[in-house]
């Protein structure tokens, strides 16, 4: 994850932030991508506060290194690099840029980047967006150009991270295919309980039905833990209703 004391890592300042909800879910989103640099400035319910700490989900790192300010001035007072978030531009006339091309000014200019964001309700008055260098917006339906803080803060936070060393998460270890000598059990097994009931009649379709039945069951590139699985069901299809494993009579 990327460290504080990195100077490509932007600074993320939300402009007299109303709910204590809303800055600790933005904090989550920051930390998600590895940000931890967050300045607040004049919180409307002062800080710290309490409804933040549960909101983050567990980003309590970011919202400990938070920082309160007066003005967004002081804010990004050792910025050199100021980009406001907005939908419009608000009659100021600056560069607009896609979160996307607003990180990778990040990562390549020198010396510290602030991206701001504005309060909940109204977002960034025209004085704010006046201190910025450029406005990052993002193609929104006209209908309905509300994004709560938290989602703006992760657009943004999102671009900057596919330019650093994050790893990328996996949900779980994937297991390679089972071998083909584990298939071609499991595929035996099947067609040893079909062939009793007739599936492969006529006689003359038998090896053509036998050749989709393959086909049809080789597609999903099953695992070892699959295929027990699988013929675990057909096992247990055969016993006879009411039996156990392990009946003698089955």
């Amino acid at each position: 994850m990327a460290q504080a004391e990195d100077k490509r890592q932007p600074v993320i300042v939300l402009v007299r932030p109303q709910l204590g909800e809303n800055i600790g879910k933005a904090a989550r989103a920051m930390l998600n991508f590895g940000l931890t640099d967050m300045r607040l400035v004049a919180p409307r319910d002062g800080w710290p506060n309490p409804a933040a700490g549960p909101a983050a989900a567990g980003a309590d790192l970011v919202l400990e290194r938070a920082s309160v300010h007066e003005t967004l001035a002081e804010a990004v007072a050792d910025c050199s690099h100021v980009y406001a978030t907005t939908v419009r531009k608000r009659g100021v006339t600056k560069p607009v840029l896609t979160p996307e091309q607003a990180a990778k000014d990040v990562i390549a200019a020198p010396g510290r980047s602030a991206i701001i964001f504005g309060p909940e309700r109204s977002g960034l008055e025209t004085d704010d967006v006046a201190l910025a260098r450029a406005i990052i917006t993002v193609p929104i339906n006209p209908e309905f150009g509300s994004l709560n803080l938290a989602q703006a803060v992760i657009l943004c936070a999102y671009e900057w991270s596919k330019h650093v060393d994050l790893v990328q998460p996996t949900a779980e270890d994937l297991l390679p295919p089972a071998p083909q000598e584990e298939f071609e059990g499991m595929f035996e097994q099947l067609v040893a309980m079909l062939e009793p009931r007739g599936y492969f009649e006529p006689e003359a379709r038998a090896v053509a039905t036998r050749r989709t039945l393959r086909t049809m069951l080789t597609k999903p590139g099953w695992n070892h833990l699959e295929l027990r699985t699988f013929r675990g069901v057909l096992s247990t299809l055969r016993r006879r209703p009411g039996s156990r494993p392990g009946d003698p009579r089955d």
